[in-house]
């Protein structure tokens, strides 16, 4: 049985006309545990909504979206708050790391809805991304490559099954994106983690043997629903 597994899944929203644009009508789609699979496209094709979508962030209007044998859509919003924090680790784009808490903080609660904060693995995933002399560096006080590293830290906190990259090195320099990516893969690989990464990069997506264009994919690029 596939990791995960996905179909006939479908996500509109409304326009400010009235209507409603379909983002993503992906009719199947599967991967395996500790398979590394890049989709590539465009910005704006659907690929973020998309794995909002694989994370419980956003509902399905329908459709199945099935994680380590468990259909998402049928359970409650505490369990896929529990889900999430158990098998999923997001690493996205912005990053969204907590202005207010150190680096040490920001990875430590990350495990806080799993098995529990534990603050010696924390310090662990942080010196394994070469910041063990900034945990108690806040945020605003690391570079735009820091930044990430803490959160590629948070993301492998609770040893997810499944890691899903949102343009990860989107807002990275030429060096720090093809150390970012090596790093992320690397220890995927280490803790038998899927990987899904979305890009339009090319030189990160040249990095995976394993990819597939997220447009074949979605069936909804380009339609209206009304």
């Amino acid at each position: 049985m596939p990791l995960l597994a996905l179909s006939s899944l479908q996500k509109s929203f409304r326009t400010p006309e009235g209507g409603r644009r379909k983002i993503v009508d992906v009719d199947d789609f599967s991967l395996d545990a500790g398979q590394q699979l890049a989709l590539r496209g465009e910005s704006g094709s659907g690929k973020t909504t998309f794995l909002h979508l694989i994370a419980g962030i956003l509902a399905a209007d329908s459709g199945s979206i099935r994680i380590d044998g468990r259909e998402v859509a049928t359970l409650s919003e505490s369990q896929r708050d529990r889900l999430r924090a158990e098998a999923i680790g997001y690493i996205f784009q912005t990053f969204n790391l907590l202005q207010g808490y150190t680096c040490l903080e920001n990875v430590s609660l990350g495990m806080a809805f799993g098995a529990g904060i534990d603050r010696a693995r924390a310090a662990h995933l942080l010196e394994r991304v070469g910041l063990s002399h900034r945990l108690h560096h806040y945020p605003r006080q690391l570079s735009t490559g820091q930044q990430q590293r803490v959160a590629v830290a948070r993301a492998l906190a609770n040893v997810p099954k499944l890691v899903l990259a949102d343009e990860p090195t989107g807002n990275l320099d030429h060096r720090n994106a093809r150390e970012s990516l090596a790093l992320i893969r690397d220890t995927c690989r280490e803790n038998g983690a899927a990987l899904l990464l979305v890009s339009h990069d090319p030189e990160v997506l040249g990095a995976f043997e394993d990819q597939r264009d997220f447009a074949a994919l979605n069936r909804a690029a380009g339609e209206v629903a009304t």
